[in-house]
């Protein structure tokens, strides 16, 4: 916008418009800007449209036509002209991990598809590069484990890739999700058991001392951990407490704090849920509280896990996890702009297989029924594909499950396949895994919801949904202050009676919206694990009434069910750049060009997927009073676009909505981001 002379724009608008509004300006103190000209989404309950806006000692003092605005002008004012651009209020992430956006020189593959043999090449490059000392942790941070990838003869896996980068220093392939892994064999050689001894991971000690984490490690044709590691298990060989490359980062963080700030402001973000705050991370915040002009608020929401927290006796100490949950509330309680009255939980992990391993591996997600046991080939056109699937309930299966031990060995695997034409661990009959014991999650939640936190539950799975809806059930039944801010985390997959009990237990769910389409790469990974499909194209693996699309990120049905939706990038998944415009534009589309939608009767208007990122995230974070809509009493948070994201969904042009660049950003009435002009 351009900043204008108050004497000139009101002598532009007429003797007789300054006269009308003498009195209110002789009654009011002048405000010290005025936005004028402009379209304005107030976010309020009538989703009212405004043209301008009066603010005052960082507060908005009033919102509606130019002249009204105008009319509380005095000779000091600050006068901006819109020309007819879009102001929303300022958006609201109700799911980030802002302290992991600022992109550090690292080694970085920025999410970009490699097969194996590329990704060897670029580890070995960063080794190079950042001459880094045999013996030290090489971290590969945002790899992307659904796109590339491909094996060839002499790297046939993600063990055999990384070993060819490097077999003196232990590397750490970080996936863009934080829930898939890769490691070499050096890595894996260093693993610990729960006792915290380094016995390496092997065939032989996925049977004794990691035989509880079975299901979150990738194998080979003999059993043998093929690199794949998946969820909390990689903290036994890179930690524990932190990877190194969260030591690392978060040492650069604390040189220059007011990087993620900036990060925010640039895409019109001002305030934000932390998603997951581990005791570690605490000192950035006291570091931004102290900083000269702080640009965002923050709901710090606190993560403990509970396994961390097991007595001698093998019972959670829960106090002393309260106690230190309780601390960190109060430590925050007068600061104005953050609070830490949120606990996170994590109900399961993600439920992608890996099509590419041999044997597959399958997801380990929680859900309500058995993942299936694809075969996977390729099609005629060369692409990976469905060919077929394990008949678990077969004779030679049953034997398997009844002695699993004796399929362990390199002999007796070949046997099997060769008799079979599938691995023998192929026959597992699985529902994937809660983090923790049902009854630990229903006591986490019921201590800290009586503690007088509102919880924030990570769930991926169905049956993840169901365990976190049971728990906040319980807990609310069993007493204690409800903040009224419970919420869901990412809801992948839901069955349609959770989907209404979300809605009649009132629970927001943030939704990350530019993950609900269609992609093939991306599916083959897990739509043939919860039902029976045959190929590996779109239509193949999204065959019509299949479960898994009726029920994929279900946000209308949130939504008229009587749940909360709330839009969050969980950035740096997929992508450092929290991209609210493009998820927004999912929300709408929930399409991949070229792709067709996925369940598109899940969809939302675009004024749905704004109030989701402003005036609902306000609510969430407990703000709802201060910020997340333009009404006259409430902070002077707005952005300004260079488009009209509105006029654009409801002309359906979403492609054009995700193209859309934050003009400037206002905080508390004080502009924190203007886009540089050329």
């Amino acid at each position: 916008m351009r900043a204008v002379a108050a004497g000139k724009v009101l002598l532009r608008a007429g003797v007789a418009l300054a006269a009308a509004f003498a009195t209110d300006s002789i009654a009011a103190p002048a405000a010290d800007l005025v936005v004028s000209d402009a379209r304005i989404y107030t976010a309020d309950r009538a989703h009212s449209m405004a043209e301008a806006l009066a603010v005052k000692d960082g507060r908005l003092v009033y919102v509606g036509t130019t002249a009204g605005a105008l009319a509380l002008a005095g000779p000091g004012t600050r006068i901006e002209d819109a020309h007819g651009q879009l102001i929303l209020p300022a958006l609201v992430d109700s799911h980030i991990h802002p302290t992991d956006i600022p992109q550090w020189d690292v080694c970085d593959l920025h999410n970009r598809p490699y097969s194996l043999p590329a990704l060897a090449e670029f580890v070995r490059g960063c080794i190079k590069r950042y001459h880094t000392a045999p013996g030290q942790w090489v971290s590969v941070r945002q790899w992307n484990y659904s796109e590339g990838n491909r094996p060839d003869a002499a790297h046939p896996n993600l063990r055999a890739a990384l070993d060819a980068a490097s077999t003196e220093h232990p590397i750490h392939l970080l996936g863009n999700d934080g829930h898939h892994g890769g490691f070499n064999s050096k890595a894996l050689a260093g693993a610990r058991n729960a006792a915290g001894k380094a016995v390496g991971l092997s065939a032989a000690t996925l049977v004794t001392d990691f035989a509880s984490q079975r299901i979150n490690v990738g194998v080979d044709a003999n059993g043998e951990p093929d690199g794949g590691i998946n969820e909390t298990l990689q903290y036994a060989l890179d930690g524990p407490g932190a990877y190194a490359s969260e030591v690392e980062d978060f040492a650069a963080l604390m040189r220059s704090p007011e990087r993620v700030t900036a990060a925010l402001n640039r895409v019109g973000i001002t305030a934000v849920l932390d998603a997951a705050v581990a005791p570690r991370l605490l000192p950035f915040y006291d570091a931004l509280a102290h900083s000269e002009h702080p640009s965002v608020r923050a709901v710090i929401a606190q993560f403990y896990d509970p396994e961390e927290y097991r007595g001698a006796d093998g019972h959670i100490e829960w106090r002393r996890m309260l106690d230190q949950a309780e601390a960190t509330r109060a430590h925050f309680a007068g600061q104005p702009l953050f609070r830490a009255d949120v606990v996170k939980l994590f109900a399961d992990g993600g439920i992608e297989g890996d099509p590419h391993a041999v044997p597959p591996t399958p997801p380990n997600g929680a859900v309500l029924h058995p993942f299936l046991q694809p075969l996977f080939g390729h099609d005629a056109a060369g692409r990976a594909a469905v060919v077929g699937y394990v008949d678990t309930e077969s004779a030679e299966c049953v034997a398997v499950r009844a002695d699993p031990i004796a399929y362990t060995v390199a002999v007796t695997i070949e046997a099997f396949v060769r008799a079979h034409g599938h691995y023998p661990s192929q026959c597992a009959v699985s529902d994937g895994h809660l983090y923790h014991s049902r009854e630990d999650i229903l006591e986490f939640v019921r201590q800290f919801h009586l503690d007088g936190f509102a919880l924030h539950i990570h769930v991926i799975g169905d049956r993840a949904v169901r365990t976190a809806l049971d728990a906040l059930e319980a807990a609310r039944v069993a007493g204690g202050p409800d903040l009224g801010r419970d919420g869901l985390a990412h809801l992948q997959l839901a069955s349609p009676e959770d989907v209404d009990r979300i809605g009649r237990d009132h629970v927001y769910v943030a939704f990350t919206y530019a993950w609900a389409y269609i992609e093939p790469s991306y599916d083959l990974m897990v739509t043939p694990f919860l039902g029976k499909v045959s190929g590996g194209t779109s239509a193949d693996l999204h065959p019509a009434g299949s479960y898994y699309d009726a029920n994929a990120y279900p946000v209308r049905g949130v939504r008229d069910a009587g749940g909360i939706v709330v839009g969050g990038s969980d950035a740096p998944v997929d992508t450092r750049d929290p991209r609210p415009f493009i998820n927004m534009a999912k929300a709408v589309s929930r399409h991949l060009r070229g792709e067709p939608p996925l369940n598109p009767s899940q969809s939302i208007s675009i004024r749905d997927a704004i109030d989701s990122y402003t005036i609902s995230g306000a609510r969430f974070l407990g703000w709802g009073t201060e910020t997340g809509s333009l009404e006259s009493g409430k902070s002077a948070d707005f952005i300004v676009l260079d488009r009209d994201i509105v006029a654009l969904g409801d002309r359906g042009r979403t492609v054009d909505i995700e193209g859309t660049r934050v003009l400037e950003t206002w905080f508390m009435g004080r502009r924190v981001y203007a886009e540089k002009r050329h």
